[in-house]
């Protein structure tokens, strides 16, 4: 076993020579907040956020020159870890052909047809730059390929912030949504019907009373933005016999789950337990661009048909298939189809969280976990949640003093309870040894934490 080795503290640092404070003072002053989203801000567990100077492998630098261990990866994307040389060869070479032209490339067809080979209910994909563009047209385009209005969508699954999507559930089941943002009228979510996720009856009570009104259901298979959630297999099974039965599409979306949990994303593990199971519509990020501003939403031909300029859906982007993008991503893809990839990847993840487990039950804390791929997620709960009020009974400060505590020891994890968590190919043994190790110092700490 390796030996577990924790980068020195920054706790040393006071306000007079803390960078990250005086950047984020500086910050405040011309950014709202701070930040440029919400969730780097810190304002769930407290304290200053960490101002990224660089980052290599499995490891970033603050502003300090303090080193962590990265189990964020920029929100998933970085599954190869930072600075991948392949990675980096194609984007420098991308950049020295040109930043942007506005007009078709070949590598955009590559970068098309490596996706389309991994994702088989998928015939055709459009290129966008980021996932909440591309959940908005798979909407859009559920919308125009019906003739129909309404949304299903879950409590606790994100879809970007697209306004149609920035919704809580309403407080009965024939109670559409309520807008949860500012700015976005109640008319532009009243065709939006939020339920609880894994929640069979509600769901066919939902089709009962409309479905042939229902568009499209969209979904994250596995939740990653109530931290990590799976959908059940029974649960999966009826969101694809209702769609087909009333003539509804099945989004998928995939943009944290797409290349991330498998190979074939989260939809090809699905397959394997429902014989003969395709979303009609998948929406991808994150992976498939490397780390550059890139998705994608793709279905079959039939669909996909609808959009402009072949069909009566709109959809343009200035920036769409970016060639640098497009070379990020398809460097990225190239990699993980390599052998073995992805056994190794779920090895090293089920090892931290089995570490993990172990830690928690030596200091008597309530912990569960779940893994797939390269993605995790854990809760300072005895038992695994199903759906996002159970999340909800997590104890947020027992997660903010793990949180600050790890952060303290060198381990950098998402700044709120509900976000997954992502491993990488470049995080060794050693690392995981040291998560698991200092994350055993934190545990015995929280017994004496109040609820």
């Amino acid at each position: 076993m390796a030996r577990a080795c924790f980068p020195p503290s920054s706790t040393s640092m006071t306000p007079s020579t803390d960078r990250n404070d005086a950047l984020m003072a500086r910050a405040r002053q011309v950014i709202p907040g701070g930040v440029n989203s919400p969730v780097r801000a810190f304002r769930a567990v407290g304290g200053t956020p960490r101002f990224v100077q660089r980052a290599q492998g499995a490891y970033l630098w603050d502003a300090n020159g303090q080193r962590y261990i990265d189990y964020i990866g920029s929100w998933g994307p970085m599954i190869l870890g930072h600075g991948h040389p392949a990675v980096l060869e194609a984007v420098r070479k991308a950049i020295d052909e040109g930043l942007s032209y506005g007009a078709p490339t070949e590598r955009e067809i590559e970068l098309a047809e490596e996706i389309l080979s991994l994702t088989p209910s998928m015939e055709m994909l459009r290129l966008v730059s980021s996932g909440t563009e591309a959940g908005m047209t798979a909407i859009r385009l559920a919308r125009g390929a019906t003739g129909r209005n309404k949304i299903v969508k879950f409590e606790g699954c994100y879809h970007g912030h697209a306004d149609a999507l920035l919704v809580k559930a309403g407080s009965g089941l024939a109670t559409f949504g309520n807008p949860t943002s500012a700015g976005v009228p109640p008319e532009v979510v009243q065709h939006t019907l939020v339920l609880e996720y894994n929640h069979i009856e509600q769901l066919r009570e939902a089709f009962a009373l409309h479905g042939p009104d229902i568009a499209g259901v969209i979904i994250e298979p596995i939740a990653g933005n109530m931290n990590f959630v799976r959908a059940t297999v029974e649960f999966t099974r009826l969101c694809r016999e209702l769609c087909t039965r009333h003539g509804a599409l099945l989004i998928y979306d995939e943009v944290m789950t797409g290349c991330r949990v498998a190979l074939g994303s989260a939809q090809s593990l699905y397959a394997q337990a429902i014989p003969g199971f395709e979303p009609d519509l998948t929406v991808m990020g994150k992976v498939i661009g490397g780390g550059m501003p890139l998705a994608a939403f793709g279905g079959k031909r039939a669909v996909m048909e609808q959009l402009a300029p072949l069909g009566p859906v709109y959809q343009a982007g200035t920036l769409s298939g970016n060639p640098v993008a497009t070379a990020c991503g398809l460097a990225t893809l190239r990699e993980i189809r390599k052998p073995g990839f992805f056994d190794a990847l779920a090895a090293k993840t089920r090892r931290l969280m089995d570490g993990l487990r172990a830690a928690a039950r030596a200091a008597s804390v309530p912990f569960s976990a779940d893994c797939e791929g390269g993605m995790f997620g854990f809760f300072l709960l005895p038992e695994l949640p199903q759906n996002y009020q159970q999340v909800m009974q997590s104890d947020s400060a027992r997660f903010n003093t793990l949180f600050h505590g790890l952060l303290a020891r060198g381990i950098y994890i998402a700044p709120a309870l509900y976000e997954a968590g992502f491993v990488s190919a470049a995080h060794t043994d050693g690392d995981i040894d040291a998560t698991i190790a200092a994350a055993a110092e934190v545990f015995r700490l929280l017994p004496a934490t109040a609820r």
